[in-house]
This record gives C-alpha cells, sequence and structure tokens, in this order.
C-alpha cells in the first residue's frame, strides 16, 4: 500500500508539469527570437568585450592577456583619451540644457490650443528622426561650411563675412551642439505629453490669488513637470555621451580639427577600427559604461531632492 502511494505522487507531479509545459510553451516560444537575441547580440558580447578590454588583440591574432595594462595606459599615457573626455563632457553640458529648455519652451507654446496642433507636432518631432542620420550629418557639415548657406545669409542680412564654422576649431564643436538642439521633438512630445497632465483648475485659483504667468511656471508647472524633466534629463544625458555620428560625419572621422570634435565614441571607434587595438578599444568602452552608470545611480540618488511625485 505504502509502495502504491509512493509511486502515485511522482507521476502526478510529471503530469503536473508536462500539462503547465503545454500551457506556456506558446508563450515560450514567443519568447525564444528575443531570448536569443539578447544572449547572442547583447550578453554575449558584452560578456566578450569585458574579457578583451584584458587582453591585446588585433583581430588577426590570438587574444594576448595583459591584465589592466589597458586601463592603466588609458589613466596614464594617453592624452587623447583626456581630450575626448573633454570634449564629450563639454558636449554634454552643452547639448543636453539647452536642448531640454528649448524643448520645453516649445511645447509650453503647442499647449496653448492653438489648431492644427497634430501637424505641428509632426514637423518638430520629424528632425529627432532624422538629426542622427548620416544624410542629415552631411547636410550641416555643408550648410556650416566656409561657403555654406549660413555665411551665405550672414552675408546677405548683416554684411558679416562668417568663419568656417566646422573648420575652425573654436567653432566646430558649437555646431554639433545646434545640431544636437535642432534635434528637440522626442523630449518636447513628452513634455508636452507631461503639460497636458497638470490640471488647469490649479492654474485657475492661481490666477484668482493674482499669481501671474512667471510665477505660475515656477510655482505649478515646473514642480509638477520634474519627473518628466527628470526622464528626459537622464535619456538626453546618455544619448549625448553616445553621439557619434554627427561627428564622424563633420570631421570625415578624424575629429578634427585639432581633436575640436574629437568625441569619446569617435575615438573608441579610431582605435577599434582604424587600429585595430580591439583590447584597448574595448577597454575605452568599458570606461563609457561605467561613467553612463555612476551619472544614471547618481541622478537616481539626488532624484528625491528635486523631483516631486504624487504621492
Amino acid at each position: 500500500m505504502a509502495t502504491a502511494v509512493g509511486t502515485a505522487v511522482p507521476l502526478e507531479r510529471g503530469v503536473r508539469r508536462r500539462l503547465a509545459l503545454g500551457r506556456n510553451l506558446p508563450g515560450y516560444m514567443f519568447l525564444a527570437p528575443w531570448l536569443a537575441g539578447f544572449l547572442l547580440l547583447t550578453l554575449g558580447p558584452t560578456v566578450v568585450s569585458l574579457w578583451l578590454s584584458f587582453t591585446n588583440f588585433d583581430l588577426i591574432g590570438d587574444p594576448r592577456w595583459v591584465g589592466a595594462a589597458n586601463y592603466v595606459r588609458i589613466a596614464t599615457a594617453d592624452e587623447k583619451f583626456w581630450t575626448s573626455m573633454k570634449v564629450t563632457f563639454l558636449y554634454v553640458v552643452l547639448a543636453v540644457p539647452f536642448k531640454l529648455t528649448f524643448a520645453l519652451l516649445v511645447a509650453m507654446a503647442l499647449n496653448k490650443g492653438i489648431s492644427g496642433l497634430t501637424v505641428y507636432r509632426a514637423i518638430f518631432y520629424l528632425p529627432s528622426l532624422l538629426g542622427a542620420s548620416v544624410a542629415i550629418a552631411v547636410l550641416w557639415r555643408n550648410l556650416f561650411a566656409g561657403d555654406g548657406l549660413v555665411n551665405q545669409l550672414l552675408f546677405w542680412a548683416f554684411g558679416l563675412k562668417g568663419p568656417s564654422w566646422v573648420s575652425d576649431p573654436d567653432y566646430a564643436l558649437y555646431t554639433l551642439v545646434i545640431l544636437s538642439i535642432w534635434q528637440f521633438g522626442s523630449p518636447m512630445i513628452i513634455f508636452l505629453a507631461g503639460l497636458r497632465q497638470i490640471p488647469q483648475d490649479m492654474y485657475e485659483a492661481a490666477s484668482l490669488d493674482g499669481a501671474g504667468p512667471t510665477r505660475q511656471f515656477f510655482k505649478i508647472t515646473l514642480p509638477l513637470l520634474t519627473p518628466v524633466v527628470f526622464f528626459n534629463a537622464v535619456v538626453q544625458t546618455i544619448e549625448a555621451f553616445k553621439a557619434f555620428t554627427p561627428a564622424f560625419i563633420v570631421s570625415e572621422g578624424t575629429g578634427g580639427p585639432v581633436d575640436s570634435t574629437l568625441f569619446y565614441t569617435l575615438y573608441l571607434y579610431q582605435e577599434a577600427f582604424a587600429f585595430l587595438r580591439m583590447g584597448y578599444a574595448s577597454a575605452l568602452a568599458w570606461i563609457l559604461v561605467v561613467i553612463i552608470a555612476f551619472f544614471t545611480a547618481f541622478s537616481f540618488l539626488t532624484a528625491k531632492y528635486w523631483v516631486h511625485y504624487d504621492d
């Protein structure tokens, strides 16, 4: 009797497992392509990149383990690393605040209930779709060339002879900042959605109390919009750290003139695919990962002091 009961329990468990597998099988099948892509195209290369960062690898011979030598060289003997860091941080510090400010101003203008809002929204969002493309970067380089449209307009309107913006180290980076600001559509759409969530009765009550538009902005709009500002700031900062195509096209892959547009990602690309120093480039990539992770963690840790949620 005891033997019969002891064999019946495993059989019941096996049946339940098969039934559960049959119920979940469609879900596993739908998940399989994403899981295969994640393992083969994301997690696998990430782990291999971390290992390569401790090797000397030129794509031709076998990787040779060098320990932390790549990281030591980056920190102590690589002047271009520090130059690219300086250029990238300056770009992030300038591009992100100006881009978010411009996006918020446009979103507030569109939130006034003007007619044809969907058309304006599509027009303003279009640069975000095209801004990072190669074609737009080429167009930008021609616009800001010595004989480009910008200088022609300056001469026609004010009689001024402008410099060759993309060939002058004093101006080249700022043309890329302007290109980044021009791609304000994505944060603008998110700001607009956030503005639509603010109750209008709060503005009506503030108006009855005598608060003007400026005071309403700083006392109502901006505090209630801080979760959206926080989200946009984190996303746009990460995107700014990863910026590559505009600098690559405008400088023709050199980071010039005089390394003034040598973004960190462009320097990483040069090390990997121009000099075939894959191990060194992997170390550079992991430093960028750490910088972005540190910034993101810092943003979330400090968010409780300035981001206001309903609860």
